[in-house]
C-alpha cells in the first residue's frame, strides 16, 4: 500500500501588505487575551471580571494613569534599546544589565555633583547613564563584530555580571555608592533634592521628566532610522549583511554603533530610574525589576517602530500597575507576567506568519518490486 508523507517548510513572502503592520499587533493581543481567558476559566476565575479589574486599575482613573505612566517610563527606554538593535538583526538581550550600569553611573555622578545646580546635575546624569550603558553594550558588540560571537548569549550573560557588580557595590563592599550610615541593612547613598528629576501634571496625570526624555529619544531614533543614510545602511545590513558588504558598508562598524546606541538608550533608562523614582542606587529593586526583558516584549509588539514603542510601553505599564494594585487572594498570582509572556509568544508567531507563508509538500510513497520508491505529488 502507498502512504502519504508531508514536509512543512516556510517560504518568505515577497510582498507584505501594509495593513499587517497594524493588524498583527492587534491580533496578537487579542489572541493572548483569548488564551489568557482560557487559563482563567481553567483556574476557576471569571475572565471578564478579571480583565475589567485589570483595565480599571491600570487605566480607569487619573491616579491609576499616573502610576501607569511612571511604570511605563523605564520600560519605554529598554523597549527603545531593544528596537534600535533588533532593526539591524542584532538581538541585544542585555538591556537589563545596561540599565543597571546606567543607574550606577548616573547615581555616582549625582552624588559627586551634589553641590551643583539642578540643570548641571541633570545633564551630567543623562550623559553618565548613556555613556555607561553604551560602553557596557559595546562588549557584546565587539565580540560580535570581531569574533562573530552570538550577541544573544554574551549580552544575556552581561546581565548577570551587572547584577553581581550592583550587589557588590551596595552589599559586599564599602564603595562610594554605599551609605556608610546604614548599619543594619546596607543601602545606597541618597541623591540630593537638586538631583531629583522634575515631574509635570497634565490633566491631573503626573508625567515624570524621564517619560518626556524617552518620548524625545523615540522621535530621534525614528528620524535616525527613517530619514538618514545611517538608517538606510542599518536596514540594508539587517536585510542582507552580504549585500551590505558588497555595497561597501562597513558592517563591523555598524554593529558597534548600533549596539552602542542601544546600550545608551537602556543606560538613559537607568539614569531616569534614579532621578525620577528611586533617588538611590537600590540593588535589590533594580535586580528584581526586569525592565530589560519587558522591553523585548514591547519592541516586538511595536514591530520595532520607535514611536509605537511609546504606546506599547504604556500598555505594559498599565498591566504592571494593575498587577501591583490587585495583589491579593482574589487576584490570580502571576497573571500579569503570564499575559506579557502570551503577548510576546503571539506576537512572535504573528510576525513569523506575516513574513513567511507555510507550505506543505506531500509525497506519496509507493512500494515497488525492487524496493520502496517515492512518487512526488503536489
Amino acid at each position: 500500500m502507498s502512504s502519504v508523507r508531508g514536509r512543512v517548510r516556510f517560504e518568505k513572502r515577497l510582498d507584505v501588505a501594509k495593513r499587517m503592520t497594524y493588524l498583527v499587533p492587534l491580533m496578537s493581543v487579542g489572541a493572548a487575551l483569548v488564551v489568557g481567558a482560557i487559563l482563567l476559566l481553567a483556574t476557576g476565575h471569571n475572565p471578564i471580571d478579571t480583565y475589567h479589574k485589570v483595565f480599571s486599575r491600570g487605566f480607569g482613573s487619573r491616579s491609576s494613569l499616573s502610576g501607569t505612566v511612571g511604570l511605563a517610563t523605564p520600560i519605554l527606554f529598554t523597549g527603545l534599546a531593544a528596537a534600535a538593535a533588533f532593526r539591524m538583526g542584532l538581538f541585544n538581550i542585555g538591556g537589563e544589565g545596561q540599565l543597571i550600569m546606567g543607574a550606577v553611573g548616573a547615581s555616582g555622578v549625582a552624588i559627586a555633583l551634589s553641590d551643583q545646580a539642578a540643570p548641571v546635575i541633570f545633564i551630567a546624569m543623562v550623559v553618565a547613564g548613556m555613556v555607561c550603558g553604551g560602553l557596557y553594550a559595546l562588549v557584546p558588540g565587539f565580540l560580535k563584530a570581531r569574533f562573530k560571537t552570538s550577541e544573544i548569549i554574551t549580552s544575556l550573560m552581561m546581565n548577570y555580571i551587572a547584577a553581581i557588580v550592583l550587589n557588590y557595590l551596595i552589599f559586599n563592599s564599602t564603595s562610594y555608592w554605599r551609605d556608610p550610615k546604614s548599619k543594619g541593612f546596607p543601602t545606597g547613598k541618597a541623591i540630593v533634592t537638586a538631583a531629583q528629576w522634575n515631574e509635570f501634571t497634565v490633566s491631573d496625570v503626573v508625567v515624570p521628566l524621564g517619560f518626556v526624555v524617552a518620548s524625545i529619544a523615540a522621535a530621534v531614533v525614528w528620524g535616525l532610522y527613517k530619514k538618514t543614510r545611517f538608517g538606510f545602511e542599518v536596514n540594508v545590513v539587517g536585510d542582507s549583511p552580504v549585500a551590505a558588504r558588497y555595497a561597501g558598508v562597513n558592517t563591523r562598524r555598524k554593529v558597534l554603533t548600533v549596539m552602542g546606541i542601544s546600550g545608551a538608550l537602556a543606560g538613559l533608562g537607568g539614569a531616569s530610574d534614579i532621578g525620577d523614582f528611586r533617588h538611590v542606587l537600590d540593588a535589590k529593586g533594580l535586580s528584581q525589576a526586569g525592565y530589560g526583558y519587558t522591553g523585548i516584549v514591547v519592541a516586538a509588539l511595536a514591530r520595532l517602530n520607535p514611536l509605537a514603542v511609546i504606546v506599547v510601553a504604556i500598555v505594559m505599564g498599565g498591566l504592571t500597575n494593575a498587577g501591583y494594585a490587585l495583589q491579593g487572594p482574589d487576584f490570580p498570582s502571576g497573571l500579569v507576567g503570564t499575559l506579557q509572556g502570551l503577548i510576546l509568544f503571539c506576537t512572535v508567531a504573528g510576525e513569523v506568519l506575516t513574513r513567511y507563508r507555510v507550505r506543505i509538500n506531500r509525497r506519496t510513497v509507493a512500494p515497488s518490486p525492487s524496493g520502496p520508491a517515492e512518487v512526488s505529488a503536489a
